[in-house]
């Protein structure tokens, strides 16, 4: 049976949309409607083959990386068998219902009309569903299917094809095919948007959201050619071509003057948004004019206030007149924005005048600065990369940044900084290498020859960056407008794996580089001998022969203090006495009355809350034990079991907000209560086949680009410039071999 409705999804997956675009879908049930996938590249592909697999309606077309917008349309038109055509963008969205609303149109109106137009919403980082502005076009047509010369405001419609689904035989038609399909109109989908309502016969709507526009922040600015920048007026001198040539006859007057008013904003917006080299800008003013002039129609009446003077002059071609009436709206800006200047200046100046001098001077191309978490120390992925550093470029200085209170416990002879401090500003100053795993502060200035390293501190299942704008309990007020200040920063951005790097991608999105490399901290979870695990063990108290279980809690946002979610006397008498529970998080109870004080003199639970580095614990572990925190992915890598204790899931999924369901995807066995969590280890599923299948899967998923030369990878890229292809491959997770466990590592 042929489909009334075929969805032709389309394009990569930026930012991590694609899946949430198909899990949309698929929770729209339609048995008429088949969907489309036509998947740009290995990762897009992936997430469909992954939907499609459970959903009979979605056929997967994959298509090579690079492959365009307007390519990656047309293949998937071409394999559609719906007798009506919806074409979304991978980027974009459905609104709950849209599928219903757009099958149940087109099943009404069946052949009476080429073009259904629909209203929209519009998405962006800083909001959700917000008006699209099209309502009031789609509420004159009403249910009628009319020609656009009825209703030729249409052609004011946002011009995506989202919001306009076409009849197949329409579409396929030779007139609109010949059209549409041209080398240098394939691509562009603002003409293809505008075309198809100049060629249909008759255009029908509904006044209801039925496509979301997602607008992304942009992580790259290619160099935009002369010829891109005219391509906009060429783009209209094409339809208007199309308007007056159909049939033969003369345009309407209607569908005539609206386009006309809809290019010249189109120009006048193109030229006012800048850029454009100055002899381009010259050029592109003078082409618009001409076009302006050319295709003005009889009668027309230019808009009142500011928007006819700039008609008017470009009509006239008098570009400098133009640029000074730019100049002139500008200074008015300005003015009303004097107090804030002024603010920022004040603040300027207040931050170290040192620091401002020493910004004149030439950077210090053997200087790279180091901090992590908010400058507690030498650790994380700075700290391994800070030690290949002085291995592989020992020409290179490495300063570190640290807290007044946590100078004193850095390693002996570490060259450091107290922010705030003279030094401190001269140093920042002057560094060609900024190397974090969380944000420098605001005031830091990024050199345009400086490099910004972004480690990261751990794989994402909880919403971060601008993924936390829907859960107001995370983000507790964070200023996302100074978030995205801070991560156009960035040159690099490490990762630990392809998930890792989508859900950057999409909560930090900007122009920096990826680099799927491996976190350089777990380098050491495949460098480790027996030796070094054994005296790990010997330092932290842990007796040869005991089972030594790393319980490794995460916070909660939803509490305003931290809530014990085990009782770690009763687990300890269950686990019995040779079982070593490692407690990492919040100190439990504490002081001489706490009822573990006599655990702790027993040895049967270590507080190792402030114990540094935790891949020390990690490595010193049989078994992990945490709840959401992303230990468990660096963990992993050491192909021990891991237990989850979710006893508060679906709180902290709603609250916190999580990219995937770790209780369906977890890598071991899932309690949801302390007694299923105690079974776990008194029947020794904690280490059965089923527990290692899992742990198999998630090692693959999540350890797939660590294999212990993370670092030495960030260093020859980063620092010493060496290209991507001299770098050492990423050896497949199952030819790695972690360091020994403890009961391997017995002396």
């Amino acid at each position: 049976m042929q489909p009334g409705l075929s969805v032709i999804v389309h394009g990569p997956d930026p930012q991590g949309r694609l899946g949430e675009l198909l899990d949309s879908l698929s929770a729209q049930p339609f048995a008429e409607s088949e969907v489309i996938v036509a998947a740009v590249g290995d990762w897009a592909r992936q997430q469909a083959e992954r939907r499609a697999a459970e959903d009979s309606r979605m056929v997967v077309l994959p298509l090579p990386e690079g492959t365009s917008d307007g390519v990656a349309r047309a293949a998937g038109a071409a394999r559609a068998t719906g007798r009506w055509l919806h074409f979304v963008h991978a980027k974009d969205g459905l609104p709950a219902g849209a599928l219903r609303i757009v099958a149940d149109r087109t099943t009404e109106l069946g052949d009476s009309a080429d073009v259904l137009v629909v209203d929209h919403v519009r998405s962006t980082w800083q909001n959700s569903g917000a008006p699209g502005g099209d309502g009031r076009f789609l509420a004159r047509v009403g249910r009628r299917a009319v020609p656009l010369a009825d209703s030729p405001q249409l052609l004011r419609m946002t011009p995506v094809l989202g919001n306009r689904v076409m009849r197949a035989d329409f579409w396929r038609s030779p007139d609109v095919h010949a059209d549409i399909a041209g080398e240098d109109v394939l691509d562009d989908e603002a003409y293809t948007a505008l075309a198809v309502l100049l060629h249909a016969g008759a255009i029908a709507s509904v006044d209801q959201v039925a496509y979301e526009i997602r607008d992304l922040r942009e992580q790259s600015l290619p160099p935009v050619a002369p010829a891109q920048r005219y391509a906009v007026i060429d783009r209209y001198e094409r339809l208007h071509r199309l308007l007056d040539g159909r049939d033969g006859r003369d345009a309407p007057d209607g569908p005539k003057s609206v386009l006309y008013d809809v290019m010249v904003r189109d120009l006048l917006r193109t030229f006012a948004r800048g850029g454009m080299p100055e002899p381009v800008a010259r050029e592109f003013f003078r082409r618009a004019s001409r076009a302006a002039v050319r295709r003005r129609p009889s009668h027309h009446q230019r808009p009142a206030g500011l928007d006819g003077i700039r008609h008017s002059l470009l009509e006239e071609d008098a570009y400098t007149k133009y640029r000074a009436f730019q100049a002139a709206n500008q200074k008015r800006r300005e003015v009303r924005s004097v107090v804030a200047a002024g603010r920022r200046q004040v603040g300027a100046k207040l931050r170290d005048h040192r620091y401002r001098r020493a910004l004149s001077e030439p950077v210090d191309a053997e200087l790279a600065v180091f901090s992590a978490y908010w400058d507690r120390g030498v650790a994380c992925n700075p700290a391994a990369i800070a030690a290949k550093l002085t291995e592989l470029a020992p020409h290179i200085h490495p300063v570190w940044v640290v807290s007044r209170h946590k100078a004193a416990l850095l390693p002996p002879g570490t060259d450091h900084i107290v922010a705030g401090t003279r030094r401190y500003w001269d140093v920042m100053a002057r560094a060609k290498y900024l190397v974090n795993n969380v944000n420098f502060p605001n005031s830091v200035v990024k050199r345009p020859d400086a490099i910004h390293l972004q480690t990261h501190h751990g794989t994402p299942l909880k919403r971060m960056g601008l993924d936390q704008l829907d859960f107001p309990a995370a983000s507790k007020g964070l200023d996302f407008e100074a978030l995205l200040a801070r991560i156009d920063k960035w040159d690099y951005s490490v990762s630990a794996n392809s998930h890792s790097t989508r859900m950057w991608e999409r909560a930090y999105p900007s122009r920096y580089t990826p680099l799927d490399y491996g976190y350089p901290r777990n380098d050491v979870f495949y460098s480790a001998t027996a030796a070094d695990v054994r005296a790990i063990r010997d330092r932290l108290g842990i007796a040869p022969g005991r089972r030594a279980v790393l319980y490794a809690p995460t916070h909660r946002d939803y509490e305003a203090g931290w809530t014990p979610r085990l009782d770690l006397a009763s687990l300890a008498d269950r686990l019995g006495e040779d079982t070593v529970l490692l407690v990492r998080g919040h100190y439990f109870y504490g002081g001489a009355a706490s009822p573990l004080a006599g655990l702790r003199r027993s040895g049967r639970v270590i507080d190792v809350s402030s114990y540094d580095p935790v891949e020390d614990l990690s490595l010193a572990a049989d078994a992990l034990v945490t709840d959401y925190s992303s230990i468990m992915f660096d963990y992993a890598n050491l192909n021990r079991p891991i237990v989850i204790y979710a006893d508060d899931w679906e709180t902290y999924a709603k609250t916190r907000g999580v990219y995937f369901d770790l209780t369906a995807e977890a890598p071991g066995h899932v309690a949801r209560t302390q007694e299923e969590l105690a079974a776990v280890f008194e029947s020794e599923a904690w280490r059965d086949e089923a527990s290692l299948k899992s742990l198999t899967a998630f090692r693959r998923r999540f350890c797939e680009f660590d294999d212990g030369r993370a670092a030495e990878r960030v260093v020859r890229r980063v620092f010493l410039g060496e290209s991507e292809e001299s770098l050492p491959p990423v050896a497949p997770v199952d030819e790695r071999t972690p360091a020994p466990a403890p009961s391997e590592a017995t002396a």
